[in-house]
């Protein structure tokens, strides 16, 4: 009997090979990737909350709880996080989550404002509540909202599940509404990289010479400035009277400045390892242009190297624009992002008496760590050489 060896993604069906197209293959090797495929669901789950944050965030994330108006309402300031109890209005046992009641006590002498959890006093947390007032992706005004405490019939009762600040706004809801902006500026900034680092990368390597030279010395130029001085001067250059949205896509360019640099030179590298082989050569005889061999005949071939560096360069553009806000030199209010909201727990006073300010740095830690691991399971399932 003649035996046959099979490779990975091959087999026999009936008297013919099969064999698996490189998708199939790449998803079957990621799944066995089980940290990759978590957090690749937890990344799924955070983009979508950011794209609906609107409907998810069930207050204002600019007013205060209490208040229609951005004042200093002394109603919920410094709420600590409530957790929910499951004890409704007359202190009966329910299955259903109710929002503790807080009394709020202010010290006569340090005037300072605590409050103790009243469980007896519940009020029911519903789904698909009416609250205020917003445009969804622009298309249409609606006040429903996922979760809360319906407004209209408990215009006195509020839940904040991650606390207030020192305004009395819902923490929650400007995390779920600073996720849209911390998030969107990595995958921005990294799709302008992408697109200069294998264009740039791609002509450097394929043609060599006097391209080569100079595209090799503007890159060692970008990388011989430090990237956090670097961010931080254009970023203080800007104007201050320039709109929100301007300021965002200009810090956005200026965090890719840095980043297709290694991009450009990982993807050079494999270019001059490719470009004199046997299918590039057939293409180039075959009269295909300069572009068509880069991006149709050896950038697929580079598809580990790219997912690897992008995957790892999201994060890094991720803590750049927070540590920029954080800085004052980002992104600034009104504007919500991570950054800018983790400026309010930058004194000892906030860290003290508030600490539940300091949770949108964990949903920094939690965004970096998911697109590490997610980078990870995509660099280990997109190798060829993997078995």
């Amino acid at each position: 009997m003649t035996e046959i060896a099979l490779s990975a993604g091959e087999s026999i069906v009936g008297d013919r090979l099969a064999v698996a197209p490189p998708r199939k293959l790449i998803w079957r090797r990621f799944r066995r990737h089980k940290l990759a495929v978590a957090s690749l669901a937890l990344l799924a789950v955070m983009y979508v909350v950011a794209a609906f944050a609107e409907f998810v965030a069930p207050y204002d994330p600019n007013r205060n709880l209490f208040s229609s108006e951005l004042e200093h309402n002394q109603a919920a300031l410094f709420v600590p996080p409530q957790l929910p109890t499951f004890r409704d209005g007359d202190g009966d046992f329910t299955l259903w989550p109710h929002s503790p009641g807080a009394i709020q006590h202010q010290n006569p002498d340090t005037l300072r404002i605590t409050y103790t959890r009243d469980g007896s006093a519940g009020t029911p947390i519903s789904l698909f509540v009416r609250g205020h007032e917003y445009e969804l992706f622009g298309l249409f005004t609606t006040d429903i909202h996922l979760f809360g405490i319906d407004e209209q019939e408990h215009p006195d009762k509020f839940y904040a599940p991650l606390g207030t600040d020192r305004l009395g706004r819902d923490m929650f809801s400007r995390m779920v509404h600073g996720a849209r902006i911390s998030l969107s500026i990595g995958m921005v900034a990294v799709a302008a990289s992408l697109l200069l680092g294998v264009v740039l990368g791609g002509i450097s390597g394929y043609h060599g010479g006097r391209i080569d030279g100079v595209i090799q010395r503007v890159i060692e130029v970008l990388r011989s400035i430090p990237s956090i001085p670097l961010w931080m001067g254009l970023t203080a250059a800007l104007p201050p009277g320039m709109s929100q949205v301007r300021r965002y896509f200009l810090i956005t360019l200026i965090l890719s400045l840095h980043g297709w640099t290694q991009l450009a030179r990982e993807v050079r590298g494999r270019v001059l390892t490719l470009r004199d082989e046997d299918f590039v050569l057939a293409a180039r005889f075959s009269g295909a242009s300069t572009r068509r061999i880069i991006l149709r005949h050896i950038t697929p071939s580079l598809t580990s190297h790219i997912i690897a560096s992008l995957t790892l360069a999201i994060p890094v553009i991720i803590l750049a624009e927070t540590a920029l806000s954080f800085l004052g030199l980002g992104l600034q209010t009104p504007v919500i992002s991570w950054g800018v909201l983790i400026q309010e727990a930058q004194n000892i006073r906030t860290v003290a008496l508030a600490p539940w300010l300091l949770l949108p740095g964990l949903a920094v830690v939690v965004a970096v760590l998911a697109f590490n691991f997610l980078g990870d399971g995509l660099r280990d399932a997109a190798d060829p050489y993997a078995r």
